[in-house]
Parts: C-alpha cells; structure tokens; sequence
C-alpha cells in the first residue's frame, strides 16, 4: 500500500492532481487541488490507497491528521470518499474536530454534503474516537475561532445564509485573504445560479484564486 507519494505537481483538475513521481504520473483525489497548483517546487501528499473491484484510487492529503481525519469520516455511514473530500475542502482538520466534539450541528451542516441526519451521525460515531489527530491546543484554538454563532456571516454583502457566505468562510478558514475571496467573488458574481451549491461555488472560486 502506497502510504505517501512526492513529487511535482504537473496537472490540476477541479477534483484531483496528477502528481510526477519520477517520470511517473499518479493521479491523487485531494481537497483542494488548486491550492497545490500554485506549488512549483515538490510536494509531498499522504496517501489513502483504495482498492475496489473495479478501481484502484488514490486519496492525497497535505498532512497526517488529515489523512487520519479522512479515514475516520468514512467509517460513517453515509459518509463515502466525495463527501469526507468535500469536509476536508471546508474545514481544517482541528475545526472539523471541534465541531465534533462540541456537538455543532449548525456548523457540521455548513461542510458540504453534510446534512443534519448526517451530522448527527458524525457526532455519535466519531465524537470519542478523535482524541491525538490534532494537538489539544489547536482543537480549543478552532472551537474558539470558527464555532461562534456568526461563523457565515461575513462581510461579503451577499445577505445571511447565501452559499457564498459558507463558501467564502471554508475558504478563509484554508488560509486565503478577504482580498483574495473578494477577488475570486468578482470573477464569479455574474455567473452565479441561485440553486448553486456551497461545493460547486468552492471549486470555482478555487479556479479563480488559481489563476489569480
């Protein structure tokens, strides 16, 4: 089983990388495979090496604990590889285990994919299983920064609740600036439908932060 791979990144999709490995391409699902565009030199991606009857798959991540935090995700049921992307995409790993472990439903319901039955489940199945994925001072630093009531109620004009509002946080919550998701919602606001996803809105912004 391949446990991480490094190497160039010579390819980005909205879902995966390919990754160059010495001459060799490896194609790796990761949360954001944009953000690692932007990355010249190698990078190195911790692997989760899935084999199914009719594929081989690769799952890559940026750290340990998210490769940890990924794993546990799927042992959720209803919770599969796209959907436990797509809460690695949103949240960093510390926050997602805040939320767990104080109960946030409201905050689990933001992720993608996840709706309350779902959070629900996270909750009951994860909550004490959790402990040693990430320092103890990181998980009170995110419980503290990102699970305030007002957690998508940002100031990006768009009113309460819009999908760009919960996308703009997941992405803030990644690292990027006001100055760069305000850019990125410049380039997006004319082509946005009212039935567009937190997910969908995520990618594209990603798309745009990319091409800078």
């Amino acid at each position: 089983m391949i446990d991480f791979l490094r190497g160039i990144v010579s390819h980005v999709e909205l879902e995966y990388v390919v990754l160059d490995v010495r001459d060799v391409g490896y194609r790796v699902f990761t949360p954001n495979p944009y953000a690692l565009a932007k990355k010249e030199e190698a990078v190195t991606l911790y692997i989760h090496h899935s084999v199914r009857e009719d594929a081989i798959l690769l799952y890559g991540f940026a750290s340990r604990e998210e490769q940890t935090l990924f794993r546990k995700l799927l042992e959720v049921s209803g919770i599969g590889p796209r959907v436990a992307l797509g809460i690695l995409a949103g949240g960093k790993p510390e926050t997602v285990i805040a939320a767990i472990q104080q109960e946030n439903i409201t905050f689990l319901t933001k992720l993608p994919g996840i709706g309350k039955k779902t959070a629900q489940r996270m909750i009951l199945d994860l909550k004490d299983k959790l402990a040693g994925i990430a320092s103890d001072a990181a998980v009170l630093s995110a419980a503290g920064a990102y699970l305030e009531p007002d957690l998508f109620q940002s100031g990006s004009g768009q009113g309460a609740g819009t999908a760009w509002e919960e996308a703009r946080e997941a992405l803030a919550a990644l690292g990027y600036t006001a100055a760069e998701l305000d850019r990125a919602w410049h380039g997006l606001q004319q082509t946005v439908i009212p039935e567009e996803t937190v997910d969908s809105l995520m990618k594209r912004a990603l798309q745009q932060l990319f091409k800078g």
